[in-house]
C-alpha cells in the first residue's frame, strides 16, 4: 500500500504540474483537508533536491493561504461550515475551553500547534473565531509553516540520498509510523486537548 503511494508520489514529483498540486494541497490542508502536504513534499524533494527550497515555499504559501481560508472560516462562517469542521473532527465539546486558551495564548498556540501533526485547521478556524488579530496570525502562520516546511527541505536537501535510502528499505514501517502520527494527532485533538 504504502509502496504503490509511494512510487506514484515519486512520478507525480517530475511532472511539470507537480508543484501545483503540492500547493492546492498545502491550500486545503490548512482549511478543510485532513491529509498534511509532507505525504508529498517529502518524496517530492526526494525525487528532486535542486527543487527542496522551491517546494518547501510552495508549501508554506499555500499553507498561509489556506489558513486565511480557515481564519476566514471561523470569523465569519463559525455557525454553519466552522462549526461543521468542528464536529467533523470532534472537538465540538471541547471548543470552549480551546477558545478561552486561545484568547490567552493564542500566538503560541498557532506557533507550537503549526509544527505538530494536530490538524492545523483548527488552529486557523479557531484564530477566525477568537477574532485573533490578523496580520499576528498571518505572521505567525508564515513563521510556523515556513520552519516546519522548511525543516524538512533543508534536511531532504542536505541529507536526500541517505534519507532516500532509509525511507525506502523502511517504506512499510515509515509509512505505519506517520499514519499512526497522523490519527495520534486527531486522537490527542478529541480526547487530550
Amino acid at each position: 500500500m504504502f509502496r504503490a503511494l509511494y512510487d506514484w508520489t515519486m512520478r507525480q514529483a517530475v511532472r511539470p504540474n507537480a508543484g501545483r498540486v503540492l500547493a492546492v494541497v498545502s491550500f486545503l490542508e490548512s482549511s478543510v483537508f485532513p491529509i498534511p502536504p509532507d505525504v508529498m513534499l517529502i518524496p517530492m524533494c526526494l525525487a528532486d533536491r535542486s527543487k527542496a527550497f522551491r517546494y518547501a515555499l510552495i508549501c508554506t504559501i499555500g499553507s498561509v493561504l489556506g489558513g486565511m481560508l480557515g481564519y476566514a472560516i471561523g470569523h465569519f462562517l463559525i455557525e454553519t461550515v466552522g462549526q461543521a469542521i468542528i464536529d467533523f473532527y470532534g472537538y465540538a465539546d471541547k471548543w470552549q475551553a480551546f477558545e478561552r486558551a486561545y484568547a490567552e495564548y493564542g500566538v503560541w498556540i498557532i506557533l507550537i500547534k503549526g509544527l505538530t501533526p494536530i490538524p492545523y485547521k483548527l488552529v486557523t478556524i479557531a484564530s477566525g473565531a477568537a477574532h485573533f488579530d490578523f496580520v499576528i496570525f498571518v505572521i505567525a502562520s508564515i513563521a510556523t509553516r515556513g520552519v516546519r516546511f522548511f525543516l524538512i527541505a533543508g534536511l531532504l536537501w542536505r541529507f536526500g540520498s541517505p534519507i532516500q535510502d532509509f525511507i525506502e528499505r523502511r517504506l512499510a514501517v515509515i509509512g505505519w509510523i506517520f499514519l499512526i502520527g497522523l490519527i495520534g494527532g486527531f486522537i490527542v485533538v478529541r480526547y487530550l486537548v
